[in-house]
């Protein structure tokens, strides 16, 4: 099997050289179908679900009858409250629900190594021997290093949970840093390049090889 490669960069940003990945994770030949459903499946968990409308039955006042059902000139009515009225009810509105559908296990690991691979097959990954370590957030210093590897849309990948790394990003709108705990396919496919922190490599494995 071909070795799966990706550039190894420093803390400046700077490439020192490449690094063999995990082909059983990072050289899986993406399908189209199946990354759609697992997106399709993350975006539907998503979903607040609470889009709700009343209906004639649910809007407050129209019990008693406009007009008199005859000789008056005018259409029949029974409510003022009914869906041709302003201020009536909605027919067939939206109410609360849950969107979500289930997925087996295998396919969603399956298509977050698809995902991965989609990267690393085109070169878009980069692996860091360590990112920029700040002790409070500064944008202006994530921009310059994301300038040197020559990139301003990234999914950036550390071991744990890094919040000042993730409010040094914040105001960068192709920028995204997440914990190895919360990669997921959406991600990685809405960034072009891939940032994954040396360290958080074995994490990854270990998610994927369960």
């Amino acid at each position: 099997m071909t070795e799966i490669k990706a550039k190894l960069i420093d803390r400046e940003g700077q490439v020192k050289g490449e690094i063999v990945l995990a082909s059983d994770i990072f050289g899986v030949p993406p399908r189209e179908g199946l990354l759609h459903e697992v997106v399709r499946w993350q975006r539907a968990r998503w979903r607040a679900g609470t889009a709700c409308t009343k209906t004639r039955g649910e809007v407050r006042g129209g019990g008693r009858k406009p007009w008199p059902q005859k000789h008056t000139g005018r259409a029949r009515q029974g409510s003022i409250r009914a869906p041709q009225w302003v201020g009536g009810g909605v027919v067939h509105g939206p109410k609360p629900r849950d969107y979500e559908f289930k997925l087996n296990k295998k396919v969603r690991r399956l298509g977050l190594k698809m995902a991965l691979s989609s990267r690393a097959l085109t070169d878009r990954v980069f692996v860091a021997e360590e990112l920029p370590r700040l002790d409070v957030p500064k944008t202006k210093l994530m921009t310059e290093y994301l300038k040197k590897i020559g990139t301003d849309s990234a999914l950036i990948v550390v071991p744990v949970r890094d919040r000042i790394l993730e409010k040094s990003a914040s105001n960068l709108p192709k920028v995204k840093v997440l914990a190895v705990e919360g990669l997921n396919v959406y991600d990685i496919l809405n960034h072009e390049n891939l940032i994954i922190e040396k360290s958080a490599l074995p994490k990854i494995e270990e998610r994927l090889r369960r």
